[in-house]
């Protein structure tokens, strides 16, 4: 298990990949911990923005969200221009008002379909978040409750769909998995022989 810090270090390290920001993607099966990893790997770099993808996707399309994210984020920061997405508001339905984001060097985009093959083009490193479908969505309908289990029953066909057009696993850089009290670092399906970028031979 590595500390968090370091692993910064080395996200830090790595060349940039959209314009001069390092994008880093965060995905996994919904309830894997995905928001809660990248928010303190956030802090670890410095407090680096965060994306999530919940605020580009909509009740209506829950994974046709590739659009808005190229045209409003990944474009302008490649151009090394200010990002500004409208975010969904799922309560209202409808997009918000403009959200603001900065080229940084590191910036993490977070959510359930991150590293999709339209996404990886643009992206410095995949990690994908551990954890079976099953036991992921079973934690995540305990977290909403019962009041979103109508929702989660559509979620998981919409998400056991995409990932079967559209898998991310396989080029992912990096397992991570929850420990008691921190993360493991765990080479992913992508690594080959030789020296990760962001895992070395010894590691994982």
């Amino acid at each position: 298990m590595n500390d968090l810090a370091d692993r910064a270090r080395r996200l830090r390290s790595l060349p940039p990949s959209c314009g001069p920001v390092r994008l880093i993607a965060v995905d996994g099966h919904a309830g894997s911990g995905k928001s809660t990893f990248a928010g303190r790997l956030a802090t670890a770099l410095g407090d680096a923005p965060v994306l999530h993808l919940d605020d580009l996707a909509t009740h209506d399309g829950l994974f046709a969200w590739t659009d808005r994210l190229r045209s409003q984020v990944l474009d302008p920061l490649s151009r090394g221009e200010t990002a500004r997405y409208a975010p969904y508001d799922w309560t209202a339905r409808r997009f918000g008002p403009p959200r603001s984001l900065e080229p940084a060097p590191v910036m993490l985009v977070e959510g359930v379909g991150a590293g999709r093959a339209a996404v990886r083009p643009f992206l410095a490193g995949l990690l994908w978040m551990e954890g079976g479908s099953a036991a992921s969505w079973a934690r995540g309908r305990r977290r909403d409750g019962p009041a979103l289990s109508e929702f989660w029953d559509g979620w998981t066909v919409a998400e056991r769909r995409h990932f079967a057009d559209d898998p991310s696993h396989p080029f992912a850089d990096a397992v991570i998995r929850q420990m008691p009290t921190g993360y493991a670092w765990l080479k992913g399906p992508r690594v080959t022989a030789g020296t990760s970028r962001i895992l070395t031979e010894s590691e994982g």
